[in-house]
């Protein structure tokens, strides 16, 4: 969606990881979804980590 390829999982201890590439503004944009959640999802803290962008990813997948 919005361009953005990468990936997203659920960890076993509740926290979510992800890796997202793209446009900034495409990217800037799903982190400020992932600050909110889908319904239902509580959002207690939110760590982004900033990297040079490298064209590694296709597609967006949800990984499990």
């Amino acid at each position: 969606m919005h361009g953005v390829k990468g990936w997203v999982r659920n960890l076993p201890d509740g926290r979510v990881e992800a890796v997202f590439e793209g446009e900034e503004e495409a990217v800037k944009k799903l982190i400020e979804f992932c600050k909110r959640g889908p319904p239902g999802a509580w959002v207690k803290n939110l760590e982004v980590r900033w990297e040079n962008y490298t064209g590694e990813f296709k597609d967006f997948e949800i990984r499990y």
